[in-house]
């Protein structure tokens, strides 16, 4: 029970940041704000893939679907400050 509510709460959490960043993103404009939130949004698709991995299908194991996307967020949020820094 402990488990499930750990899981819900890191998915909540990365969802809402990526809310607010996408939200101060229309208000600013700053690319840098879309970036952090495209990996806010793959990271809580991350979280949604461990709930689904550990509490609802135990038997499946995703590790290599969740490790992909942990990799591709990393990926955009790099490619993010290395494309905003020029």
């Amino acid at each position: 029970m402990f488990e499930l509510l750990v899981y819900l709460l890191c998915f909540f959490t990365s969802a809402t940041c990526a809310w607010l960043l996408l939200s101060s993103y229309r208000r600013q404009g700053q690319p840098l704000l879309l970036w952090s939130a495209f990996c806010f949004c793959l990271l809580a698709l991350n979280s949604g893939l461990v709930f689904v991995d550990i509490i609802l299908l135990p038997h499946v194991s995703l590790l290599s679907l969740r490790l992909a996307t942990n990799l591709v967020a990393v990926g955009v949020l790099l490619y993010g400050f290395v494309w905003e820094s020029e």
